[in-house]
């Protein structure tokens, strides 16, 4: 299927990402910018940010419409991620930093430690960092999500990834209502954090299946909504359905902020869950808690 006009992206220029990329292979650590071949490299890259994966480059999941690595096998965690995460946050000057992660249904506790260890790494080294969280699901271990967030990060992100019907296609492994849960747990039980999910269309999906989604994440109190085009990542992977319009992601947006209530739904075929992350410091500025 061909792309439409509006998802023609330049390739990134080496000087464009350069000096990003020799840190980040410097200190031996993955992004998801690269991982998961994200169409908005270059214009992050260029601008000094970075998503940070930890505990990867290999995910014991399969799910078919991503493109990071399958590695089913039982690995040690790396004592050093953190410290070099710290110190990747401090040379860029960061001051919004996103840490996700590969999962990890090998480690008892989904690799929450590894999780903790990293924010108090970057709160040590750049304390004015704003740290915002995308996680797994941790199987539904919420002594795990607890530890988590005992270590205080601002935005926990917890993409919900599809509508249910399309679950056992595209996520076999993971359980909408268990993401739904997770994000209302965080919620209720830590107030002051912001809450943010994400998914993404043209999987098969129709307009009114988005809009029902839209309406469960913010019954379960979810702050912040990403919205973007599926861009299947090679043939043996879940192929497009269809190619969402621009006109069609601003009338998501106009429901998600207008009609239902979320503080912002950041909506068009470009967006991915960290695309623009800094600018949750505006929101977090104008609703404080």
């Amino acid at each position: 299927m061909l792309k439409p006009e509006w998802l023609r992206v330049k390739a990134p220029q080496r000087e464009r990402i350069g000096a990003v990329a020799d840190l980040l292979q410097d200190l031996n650590l993955n992004t998801v910018c690269q991982e998961a071949s994200c169409p908005n490299i270059g214009e992050c890259f260029a601008g000094g940010t970075a998503t940070f994966l930890i505990m990867g480059p290999g995910c014991t999941r399969a799910c078919p419409y991503c493109d990071i690595d399958f590695d089913k096998s039982v690995r040690e965690l790396d004592p050093s991620e953190p410290e070099r995460l710290g110190e990747a946050v401090a040379r860029l000057g960061l001051s919004h930093v996103v840490i996700t992660s590969v999962n990890r249904d090998d480690l008892l506790d989904g690799g929450a430690s590894q999780f903790v260890a990293c924010i108090e790494q970057v709160k040590r080294r750049s304390p004015l960092t704003t740290i915002e969280l995308l996680i797994p699901d941790l199987c539904g271990n919420w002594d795990a999500l607890a530890t988590v967030m005992a270590a205080a990060p601002h935005v926990l992100n917890h993409n919900i990834e599809t509508v249910p019907r399309m679950y056992k296609q595209a996520r076999p492994q993971g359980i909408y209502e268990r993401s739904l849960d997770l994000l209302q747990r965080v919620r209720e039980g830590w107030p002051k954090v912001y809450t943010k999910s994400g998914l993404m269309v043209g999987l098969g999906e129709t307009d009114d299946e988005v809009i029902d989604v839209l309406r469960d994440l913010r019954t379960h109190r979810v702050d912040i909504v990403t919205i973007g085009q599926y861009l299947s990542p090679g043939p043996k992977h879940l192929a497009v359905d269809r190619f969402v319009t621009p006109s069609q992601f601003e009338s998501y947006r106009c429901i998600g902020e207008d009609e239902l209530g979320f503080l912002q739904v950041v909506s068009s075929p470009l967006t991915r869950s960290s695309y623009h992350a800094g600018e949750v410091q505006r929101l977090m500025a104008s609703h404080p808690r």
